[in-house]
């Protein structure tokens, strides 16, 4: 904002409604998307496809950078500790802004170190093979694991994030053991199941999606509640066996940014999103990916993620699941 127009919106706020101002709100210069993950997978597809947008929509450069590890911790912590100036963002999830407030013990933020933006994308975790497994049904593969005594390897895209969990809650209500082999997000990931150096994973549908298309994957369930619109065919996990009727996992992707962001930034980049999820070519992306638009104000996505911690946390106190960040 130049200095002309700054003294004009200081000495008549009244003029122009805050709604008005925090929407014509721009960053002036480059702005950041951190994506607490590798590239290749859905929070990278996620962060690019919506850095692309808001790039054009604002005139400035928008570069999404990576920062994978520690269950995605070290990335939030990238924007946790950035100026709250607006260009600074996270492209969290429900790894380490749910499930990782009470998986890890030593987490250096808390969930009001940052300022929810807007929810994205929504849409749930599949168990998928490596063609190498001869299962082709969920019972068929829980007697598979049974058969194999603990000595089947599964990968996850992080310690901590939900297809890690999806994983361990899964096991625990079939009464079955595998090992886990964690990746610095779900790219690496499909690049060792797709090779079969791990036999299965609980990943994100968005990420599996292509593969299992082609064939390089089996889909066996998915972990929501209800099949997925994009693979009708294939069952949710909750329906193929008694022991797993509890099972309902979902996984999302939304913006942060540091906690002292201004509320007239907030609300301008959550309009900016909301415009982006309307358009016909965001939809069919998604689709594609096998997710669906998440529409909604800041104070929506808040209420969300607070109910998502509330929701893990009694998860992984049943389980007695902890692990440090590091």
């Amino acid at each position: 904002m130049s200095r002309i127009t700054r003294r004009v919106a200081l000495a008549c706020p009244l003029v122009i409604p805050m709604a008005a101002r925090a929407q014509d709100w721009r960053p002036g210069q480059q702005s950041r998307i951190v994506v607490p993950a590798a590239p290749g997978g859905t929070a990278d597809a996620m962060a690019r496809l919506l850095g692309q947008y808001l790039q054009a929509k604002w005139g400035t450069p928008v570069v999404v950078e990576n920062r994978s590890g520690a269950g995605g911790t070290i990335g939030t912590m990238e924007v946790v500790r950035a100026p709250a100036d607006g260009r600074h963002m996270l492209l969290g999830n429900i790894g380490p802004q749910a499930i990782g407030h009470s998986l890890f013990r030593n987490l250096q933020y808390r969930p009001d170190s940052l300022a929810p933006v807007a929810n994205v994308i929504r849409g749930p975790n599949v168990l998928v093979l490596h063609p190498s497994v001869p299962a082709r049904t969920v019972p068929e593969f829980v007697a598979w694991l049974k058969a194999q005594g603990g000595r089947a390897s599964y990968g996850t895209s992080g310690m901590g994030q939900s297809p890690h969990l999806s994983g361990v809650w899964f096991h625990q209500l079939a009464g079955t053991q595998a090992e886990a082999v964690h990746f610095r997000g779900a790219g690496p990931l499909l690049i060792d199941l797709l090779s079969g150096n791990v036999q299965f994973a609980f990943d994100n549908l968005t990420s599996s999606m292509p593969h299992i298309r082609d064939g390089r994957l089996r889909a066996l369930g998915v972990t929501s509640a209800a099949r997925s619109p994009q693979l009708p065919d294939v069952p949710a996990i909750r329906e193929t066996m008694p022991e797993l009727a509890p099972y309902d996992v979902s996984t999302w992707f939304g913006v942060f940014m540091p906690a002292a962001a201004p509320a007239e930034i907030v609300r301008s980049v959550n309009a900016d999103v909301q415009a982006m999820l309307t358009l016909p070519d965001t939809q069919a992306r998604f689709a594609q990916m096998g997710g669906v638009p998440a529409p909604g104000t800041p104070e929506d996505f808040g209420a969300f993620v607070r109910g998502e911690i509330e929701k893990w946390s009694g998860v992984i106190r049943r389980e007695g699941l902890q692990m440090d960040a590091t």
